[in-house]
């Protein structure tokens, strides 16, 4: 697996009203909102992308349902590293399943055009493995 960079962090949040107090009243991060409860921002220096991910939308996610199966450790954060393409993100799964690691879902395709397949660790954290065309776009000059 070739990483090239950390494409997202997000915490993921049980209560989004209180953690936007934190991170944006308080912390002053030009977090914005989406529309469904999700906060983000690609305005961060040294991030290209910082989120509060509320845990009912990474349920849904993650198994297709609002509510996080009571048999799965909850997680508190979501990490997401890139590589080049959406076949290494099927390779990527590939090797994660074949090393012992079980995938919350394989790679698929999100309507915004990533490609991300996701595992979740012992210790609550969910590690995505991601291709974003739009990170891989030149900035306009």
């Amino acid at each position: 697996m070739d990483v090239l960079f950390v494409t997202s962090v997000a915490a993921v949040v049980a209560d989004p009203p209180r953690s936007r107090r934190l991170f944006v009243d308080l912390l002053g991060l030009p977090l914005e909102g989406e529309g469904d409860g999700y906060w983000s921002s690609g305005h961060i220096p040294g991030s290209k992308h910082f989120g509060l991910w509320p845990l009912s939308q990474a349920a849904e996610a993650c198994f297709g349902t609002p509510r996080w199966p009571a048999d799965r450790v909850v997680p508190q954060a979501s990490i997401e590293f890139e590589v080049a393409d959406a076949a290494a993100v099927e390779a990527a799964a590939a090797e994660l399943r074949d090393a012992g690691f079980g995938l919350l879902h394989p790679a698929r395709t999100e309507p915004w055009g990533q490609t991300v397949a996701r595992v979740l660790t012992s210790d609550g954290l969910i590690v995505g493995i991601s291709y974003a065309p739009a990170l891989h776009e030149d900035p306009p000059a």
